[in-house]
């Protein structure tokens, strides 16, 4: 299958925090061989309006091909069953 091993994810990388959640999603998905389409958001504007897009309280929002998760713990959960 084509989106595989392709993963987008939307992470907070503000100037005055950088959030750990989205660092552990991204070197969960590296460990597993997954192009990352690694999309920082870096203004509280962006982390807002990705937050409204998805309906999320809080990033990471990873999608593997169409599959959405919300959260590292999810990712991982994910993962382990693969």
């Amino acid at each position: 299958m084509a989106d595989e091993k392709r993963a987008t994810l939307y992470r907070m990388e503000l100037p005055d925090h950088v959030c750990p959640f989205g660092l552990h999603a991204r070197e969960l998905l590296l460990e597993r061989g997954y192009d990352i389409d690694d999309r920082v958001l870096r203004t509280r504007g962006e982390v807002d309006a990705v937050k409204a897009e998805f309906g999320v309280a809080t990033t990471p929002v990873i999608f593997l091909g169409e599959e959405r998760f919300d959260g590292s713990d999810a990712l991982a959960h994910a993962l382990a069953s693969r």
